[in-house]
């Protein structure tokens, strides 16, 4: 009733109001309404000059938007008092009728008014279509057995209804008082006609305002007005005005209380609706699905340089301008950790917003909910962002470009997704790395450079505008400024600190900035405080505004200012830009997607089309089955290849530390103390840590050796670098049980220390062992001793191959040495002093130059074959020495000690290998698998680690493909949704 929206009330204020006076006063700024919503254009074109152009689908609905009145300055002219005294009969029937229409008028546009504001209320109710399913069927079928006529007609009636409508004898008795003052002089008669312009009078609705008078006519006029002011008009005016704020708040509470109710009511609903999702299926809100294919999106992009052009609410500012506050505001809830100066984003954080009963925020990775209503949650939700921003940044770095998504819900948020980027900065600091400013910059172009992208330029007003970094970067991205929304912050500072309060106008307006935008808007995030809460930040900028120079001045639209205003503006700008886009995003990912099937058809027909994920699984399972395949092995076959490796580990300790010494002494009783001495060293040291060395290696050979096996079975190739991969980290991670080697060393301890051989097959097979044994190693030494001398005579002749120097002088020595055995077959194992001096001066009267070291290296190898040989002689003799060794070899010439020794070895590596045999099997098969799973499921989680190790073209094609269909299902789900709320 109190809104100016109808023709005639309009012609009626017009033909009141003469244009060469005017009431200069001033009204209190009262609560803005939280519907009140508009973006002003400043660059939009209009056929009228003087008028601001503004959107025509912007509504007003606030008492904040009735800004102060400029006054309106008197016109000049020539009549006189004179005049108006003669024609005082015919000035009273003039005003007479002016008061009809008036009445009419006011009549005519108070019941339209209140019309309107129903319909709007009306439409704010929310949709009941959609919580049929919350009344049972029974209440449906109701109408089959009741008359509602009946009930309709028992509703009531208009009377009552009209009972809602504005006090209509108030506004009466506020006509007849303006009557009285018409009839009391020209004076008043103006005074009386401003009162009611500013009424009727609304911010949209700039054909109300008086034009402004040129400066000259209003001094001209000013002498003659002065002198017919009374002092009673000017309080009745005030009276007219106080009366008229009076009314004014009323409705205004009014309003607010019916928000209130519709708040509550909504909240109730969706509590009901939450209580009853075991009874359907849950169904997400829009802004989920949305935020959801936005998640699907980027990660998309990411990987296969996509181009995502679904638009999202893009915040950028210098850094410390204000962005953080400014979301949070919007979020309503002080959800972003905070520093004194230093660079606190260092991520992008998506934040999507959606209205829920409850005021909650949950990141996308994890189902814990931050209750914003506990200050303990809010200190966690900070300390968590912070967290997952410095976990992000790699090393080196100090910003990252992986986003962090965050969901807010609660009563009354606005429905929007946005990104909160890294400041802007110009200057890297210590600390920093080099590259941080490129960094930054590149990032918020990648954001910005989507055509569907809002821009929201955050630029701190208490600093100097020539200081601004960020509005180049923006007017650079949106030279049009058509997808730019511009916000100003710590106006309050800005009003204290600048001794000139245009120049905010001058921002405002755009006018300051080379840049363009949207809409522009002004806002007070708080005093600087970090522990001021968000209800005491709304009214300390209510409070500001309220009492702002900059809005009784009319520097600033009563729709530009508040955060409440801006998200408003902001989500009716997003959801415009949605709607707009998102169906030609859908078509793009529909061509892609058969794109990507149709190569799929061609290259892999006969292949299913597993992701990366599906692959990891069928690997997984089938290094898993090679392993449980260990336990099939044999015992048969692990005591062998235990007993084979062993002994190839520690046979040549065996002849070169322990058979050959003992072998030098000159009785049995000697070579027996040094065996045993020799024996016992040997078994504290060194013999356990070989035999787990060679269990071990036994061990990964076999699993080697399975998954070769298994890969012969219709296995993929794909999976090779995987399985080399686990198998090494499963090995190394495996570790032996360390107290397996004290029991494994008793037990060597006692085999080597028995010397009783039961029967003759034992005696043989000792035999047999020991005679295998210098037969390889008289090869071995053969070969060695071949090498040093190089080729004979015949090898010579028939490979057409000479001997070089060296070779011809170790040839030499040979010669001379093996003289010298001949002389001496019971030599020692060492050649004396004298004995080298004696084969060195041999050789140099044959004109041959030889080292004593290489003599004493070439007798070493000579005696060793020597030795060998006629051990290999004495074996032929034990053969049958059995006999003898019952008796200890007493009245024989014939000992066979060496024997002995050999069965004592055989022995051990039987008895080591059973010993390692069963802890295999028993323990450490089950902890190799226990490992391989490990590893499986830690690779599992690592997904750089999978990309690695599960490459090519069909794994990326699979990928690819996957998730085109993903994003694809979701924006057709999205859209069928929000064709549904339109």
């Amino acid at each position: 009733m109190l809104r100016a929206g109808n023709v005639v009330s309009c012609m009626a204020c017009r033909n009141l109001l003469p244009s060469r006076v005017g009431l200069k006063f001033r009204v209190p700024l009262q609560k803005l309404h939280p519907l009140s919503r508009a973006i002003h254009h400043h660059y939009s074109t209009s056929s009228n000059p003087q008028r601001q152009p503004h959107c025509s689908a912007a509504r007003h609905y606030t008492s904040l938007s009735r800004l102060p009145m400029r006054p309106p300055k008197y016109r000049s002219g020539g009549n006189g008092y004179q005049q108006h005294r003669t024609f005082w009969v015919a000035h009273l029937a003039a005003r007479l009728l002016k008061l009809r229409y008036i009445l009419l008028g006011s009549a005519v546009g108070g019941g339209y008014t209140a019309k309107k504001t129903y319909d709007e209320w009306k439409d704010m109710l929310p949709d009941m279509s959609q919580y049929t399913w919350i009344v049972p069927d029974f209440v449906w079928e109701l109408s089959e057995n009741f008359d509602f006529d009946k009930l309709v007609n028992a509703l009531p009636e208009m009377e009552e209804i009209a009972k809602l409508l504005p006090d209509m004898e108030k506004i009466g008795e506020n006509f007849t008082f303006l009557k009285s003052l018409l009839s009391s002089g020209l004076g008043s008669e103006v005074n009386g006609a401003s009162g009611l312009r500013l009424l009727l009078e609304t911010t949209g609705d700039s054909a109300l305002r008086a034009p402004d008078v040129p400066p000259s006519s209003a001094a001209m006029s000013d002498s003659s007005d002065k002198q017919f002011k009374k002092s009673s008009d000017k309080e009745k005016v005030d009276q007219l005005q106080e009366e008229l704020l009076r009314t004014q708040m009323k409705y205004q509470r009014m309003l607010e209380r019916l928000e209130k109710e519709n708040k509550e009511l909504r909240k109730v609903v969706l509590q009901k609706d939450d209580k009853g999702i075991h009874q359907r299926k849950v169904k997400k809100s829009l802004i989920d699905l949305y935020s959801e294919v936005l998640d699907i999106l980027s990660d998309y992009d990411s990987n296969y340089n996509t181009q995502d052009h679904l638009p999202r609410v893009v915040v950028v500012g210098d850094q410390s301008s204000g962005k953080t506050s400014v979301l949070e505001m919007i979020a309503q809830a002080r959800i972003f950790p905070r520093g004194s100066g230093e660079m606190m984003t260092r991520s992008p954080v998506k934040v999507t917003l959606s209205e829920g009963p409850h005021h909650v925020a949950m990141f996308k990775d994890s189902t814990r909910e931050f209750d914003l209503g506990k200050e303990e949650d809010l200190a966690a939700l900070r300390h968590e962002i912070e967290l997952r921003m410095r976990k992000s940044v790699k090393e080196g770095q100090t910003v990252s470009p992986e986003t962090i998504s965050l969901s807010v819900k609660g009563p009354g948020i606005q429905r929007m997704v946005l990104v909160d980027l890294p400041g802007v900065i110009s200057t890297v600091t210590t600390g920093m790395a080099s590259d941080t400013k490129e960094t930054i910059f590149s990032m918020s172009k990648a954001y910005m450079q989507n055509p569907n992208a809002i821009i929201l330029c955050i630029q701190d007003g208490s600093v100097d505008a020539e200081r601004s970094i960020v509005t180049d970067l923006v007017s650079q991205m949106d030279p049009q400024g058509k997808r730019t929304i511009f916000v100003l912050t710590k106006v309050d500072l800005a009003e204290k600190n600048l001794a000139s309060p245009n120049r905010i106008q001058q921002i405002v307006e755009g006018k300051l900035f080379p840049m363009k935008a949207l809409g522009y808007f002004a806002v007070v995030t708080g005093k600087g405080s970090s522990n001021e809460s968000i209800d005491s930040i709304k009214d300390y900028e209510e409070d500001f505004f309220q009492n702002s120079r900059l809005l009784r001045e009319g520097m600033l639209k009563a729709h530009q200012v508040t955060t409440k205003n801006l998200s408003l503006a902001v989500s009716d700008c997003f959801w415009k830009m949605v709607r707009e886009s998102v169906e030609q995003q859908a078509d793009a990912f529909k061509a892609s997607r058969f794109n990507l099937e149709t190569e799929w058809k061609n290259n892999y027909p006969r292949l299913r089309e597993l992701d990366r994920n599906e692959l990891y699984e069928k690997a997984k399972n089938e290094i898993l089955d090679e392993v449980i395949s260990l336990s099939q092995v044999t015992p048969k076959h692990w005591e062998s290849i235990l007993q084979k490796k062993l002994w190839e580990r520690v046979s040549t300790h065996v002849i070169e530390n322990i058979y050959l010494p003992a072998a030098q002494t000159t009785n049995s009783g000697t070579f027996n103390t040094t065996v045993d001495i020799k024996l016992k060293q040997w078994t504290d040291k060194q013999l356990p840590h070989k035999a787990l060395e060679v269990a071990w290696e036994t061990l990964q050979e076999e699993f080697a050796r399975f998954m070769a096996e298994y890969k012969g079975k219709d296995q993929d190739d794909i999976f090779d670098k995987l399985k080399e991969a686990v198998k090494d980290e499963s090995i190394k991670r495996h570790k032996w049980n360390e107290k397996a080697m004290d029991s494994l060393r008793v037990i060597q301890h006692n085999a080597l220390e028995d010397r009783s051989i039961t029967d003759k097959p034992q005696w043989d097979a000792a035999i047999q062992f020991m005679e295998e044994t210098l037969q390889s190693r008289l090869k071995d030494t053969e070969s060695v001793i071949s090498d040093m001398v190089g080729p004979d005579w015949k090898q010579r002749w028939l490979s057409w191959t000479n001997r070089t120097t060296e070779q011809h002088i170790r040839n030499e020595t040979k010669n001379e040495l093996e003289r010298l055995l001949k002389l001496h077959e019971d030599h020692t194992a060492y050649l004396a002093n004298d004995e080298v001096t004696t084969v060195r001066k041999n050789l140099e009267a044959r004109g041959v130059e030889v080292d004593p070291a290489l003599i004493k290296d070439t007798w070493h190898q000579l005696y060793r074959r020597h030795f060998l040989q006629k051990a290999l002689l004495h074996c032929n003799l034990c053969r049958r020495g059995f006999y003898y060794y019952q008796r200890h070899f007493v009245d024989s010439e014939l000992e066979c000690n060496d024997v002995v020794l050999f069965w004592r070895i055989q022995r051990m590596l039987a008895i080591t290998a059973n010993t390692l045999r069963q802890q295999l099997t028993n323990t450490e098969v089950r902890r190799l698998e226990k490992n391989v799973k490990e590893v499986l499921e830690d690779f599992g989680e690592d997904n750089e680690k999978k990309v690695h190790l599960i490459t090519g073209r069909r794994v990326q094609l699979a990928e690819e493909l996957k998730k085109v269909r993903e994003i694809q299902e979701k924006l057709e789900a999205f859209i069928e949704a929000l064709h549904k709320e339109k």
